[in-house]
């Protein structure tokens, strides 16, 4: 198992993000993570990357536990985040926003093959990579996200909401990317409220609600779940019925 979530718990003083949580992600597939606002999403990332320190339970890595190491050394092993909004340098150039993606390899090899593909990969970061980063679009900025955690040389790559804020062409794009990377070998953990989009490119989900997990299973098996059709793939049973009687009263039947 390449990375194993036993019985994670995470407070924020009387808040309590997650709650006993059990998650698993295998090599070379897509595992993901659903579910609304406040469900405790990106805590597990932070947890993971070490941003955050969990009350209990375990992270392990390659079967072994990392909960208590540095946010570097997590990186240096093959763990790479893309967090939500970016979080680009947007003073800094395009390259130089590449360049620090690389700054925590145990091998120091040249990258600058690797920064060719990216920009062979991402057209638009190449005309402009000599820019602020702040003169990109949104997509692009996200292109440069990821680019950047690509040049950590990761093994598992996690994305933090990588569709919020995007226009429907440009998500499409990033999407077949990630079916891309993951059809080379790239394993990925995708937190995301496009519950549609995330399940079109995963291997199997898991349905978070107030840090507690409530589902998982397979794409199919999710989509199959009258909760999961409820709760985040579109209109409920409520949600006809209210229409059928405003549509009632309306005609005067």
């Amino acid at each position: 198992m390449l990375l194993e979530i036993r019985d994670l718990d995470i407070r924020y003083g009387r808040i309590r993000a997650l709650r006993g949580l059990d998650l698993q992600v295998r090599e070379g597939e897509i595992t993901a993570v659903l579910g609304a606002n406040g469900a405790g999403k990106s805590s597990l990332l932070r947890a993971i990357i070490g941003l955050i320190r969990p009350t209990a339970g375990s992270i392990l890595w390659d079967g072994q536990e990392i909960s208590a190491w540095p946010v570097t050394r997590r990186i240096a092993s093959g763990i790479a985040l893309v967090p939500e909004g970016r979080r680009i340098l947007i003073e800094q150039s395009v390259h130089e926003n590449l360049l620090l993606g690389a700054t925590t390899r145990r091998a120091k090899a040249p990258v600058s093959d690797e920064i060719a593909a990216i920009y062979e990969r991402f057209p638009n970061l190449a005309a402009r990579r000599h820019m602020a980063a702040a003169c990109l679009s949104g997509g692009e900025q996200q292109m440069l996200a990821i680019g950047r955690a690509l040049l950590s040389a990761p093994r598992l790559l996690m994305l933090d909401e990588p569709s919020l804020g995007l226009s429907p062409l440009v998500i499409r794009d990033i999407l077949a990317l990630f079916a891309e990377l993951n059809g080379k070998g790239l394993s990925m953990l995708l937190v995301e409220q496009n519950t549609g989009a995330a399940l079109g490119i995963a291997d199997r989900g898991h349905v978070l609600e107030r840090g507690a997990l409530v589902m998982r299973g397979t794409p199919d098996e999710l989509m199959a779940d009258p909760r999961m059709s409820e709760a985040y793939l579109g209109r409920g049973a409520r949600d006809v019925e209210r229409e059928n009687r405003t549509q009632q009263i309306a005609t005067g039947e």
